[in-house]
């Protein structure tokens, strides 16, 4: 999957290229992945597509979709474009090619959706219609107000990266982002929320709204790539490029732990447990 800020550089990026292009050929699912999910039958992605021409694009949560005339594309998961003549990868979930030569695929990593329907056409995944429901946060919808309306009574027992990064609350908001999210308002990943003070949930609220404009406004993080394959130039304080290196705020080591089926990485004395 992708996170939030890729979503929107990336489909930012696809109305720049990709807008007019025809599409020639779609293949989907041509490299089996346990976890890629379809709308319908993959093998009827080239009859629904071939011939479509590439329209506008935009994002919801971790989905980057775009317009192919009549059909909606929606992907979550890393979308790489290839040059005409350049070399394409040998798997992929979804590949596209245009008349110019040109194309894109598109793989899994660790899971991904790969939707092809039409306007009226229901999908019947939960998580792509919560994503479209819920305001983003790099828009004025996503207030001081709505973010109070996510802190309920059964989530004060929830620890700051559950209520964050899981059930969708706030579509796009993965593991990834969280790092520096919960470092700029220095709350350590396991703290409860109902145990934190008005002035700390103030905090949370402000690194999500700020954290994510810099990281989508920089091209994305250093630790993942845009549609062209380059890395992103928001540079990540908490993540695998930074463990053990030392916090650029208070000189601590940068710690990584296993957490809820996942990594955290933190800073010991600017997070404190």
């Amino acid at each position: 999957m992708i996170e939030l800020p890729e979503a929107a550089v990336i489909s930012q990026q696809i109305q720049d290229t990709l807008q007019g292009k025809r599409i020639e050929r779609a293949v989907a699912g041509a490299s089996p992945h346990k976890w890629a999910w379809y709308t319908g039958d993959p093998a009827e992605y080239n009859e629904r597509l071939a011939g479509k021409t590439i329209g506008t694009a935009s994002y919801a949560g971790c989905h980057i979709e775009f317009m192919a005339d009549d059909m909606r594309l929606s992907i979550g998961a890393p979308i790489r474009y290839h040059p005409q003549g350049g070399r394409r990868p040998a798997k992929h979930q979804l590949l596209l090619e245009f008349d110019d030569g040109t194309a894109i695929t598109s793989s899994a990593q660790m899971w991904g959706a790969f939707m092809c329907f039409s306007q009226d056409e229901p999908t019947g995944l939960h998580d792509w219609e919560t994503a479209q429901a819920r305001p983003s946060p790099l828009t004025d919808a996503f207030d001081r107000a709505y973010f109070a309306t996510l802190l309920t009574d059964e989530t004060t027992t929830l620890s700051a990266k559950a209520f964050l990064a899981t059930e969708q609350r706030i579509p796009g908001l993965g593991n990834g982002v969280l790092q520096d999210i919960l470092w700029t308002a220095r709350i350590h990943p396991r703290r409860k929320l109902g145990e934190l003070s008005d002035a700390a949930v103030d905090a949370m609220y402000a690194a999500v709204i700020d954290v994510l404009a810099a990281m989508a406004v920089q091209g994305g993080r250093d630790t993942e790539k845009d549609l062209y394959g380059e890395p992103g130039g928001y540079r990540t304080v908490l993540s695998r490029f930074t463990v053990g290196s030392p916090c650029p705020s208070c000189g601590a080591t940068i710690q990584k732990a296993a957490y809820l089926g996942g990594t955290i990485y933190y800073c010991p004395g600017c997070q404190p447990s």
